[in-house]
C-alpha cells in the first residue's frame, strides 16, 4: 500500500473521530447537528474506524441501528481493500 493510501486513511479517520465528538457535543448543546448521511459517507470513504472510535469513545449512535450495523460492516470492507487490494476502476 503507498504511502498516500496511509496518510488518507489516516486523515480520514481522525476527521471521522473528531465529526462523532463534534456531533455529540452539538447534541448535548441543542445546537445544529451534522447530518447522519455525513457521519455515514465519512465512514463509507474510508472513516469507518475512526467512527466506530467516535461512536465508542464519545457514547454516540450507538443506539441507532443503521450505525451499529453499517460502521462495523464499512470497517470490514476496508480490511478487504487493504489487505486484497483495491479493485480496479475500468
Amino acid at each position: 500500500m503507498s504511502l498516500a493510501v496511509l496518510v488518507y486513511l489516516a486523515v480520514i479517520n481522525v476527521i471521522a473521530f473528531g465529526l462523532y465528538g463534534l456531533d455529540k457535543y452539538r447534541a448535548m448543546n441543542n445546537m445544529w447537528r451534522i447530518p447522519e448521511k455525513t457521519l455515514l459517507g465519512v465512514a463509507a470513504i474510508g472513516g469507518a474506524y475512526g467512527a466506530y472510535l467516535g461512536m465508542r469513545i464519545f457514547r454516540h449512535k450507538t443506539k441507532h441501528l443503521k450505525f451499529q450495523i453499517g460502521v462495523p460492516i464499512m470497517m470490514l470492507v476496508w480490511i478487504y481493500f487493504v489487505t486484497k487490494g483495491f479493485p480496479e476502476i475500468r
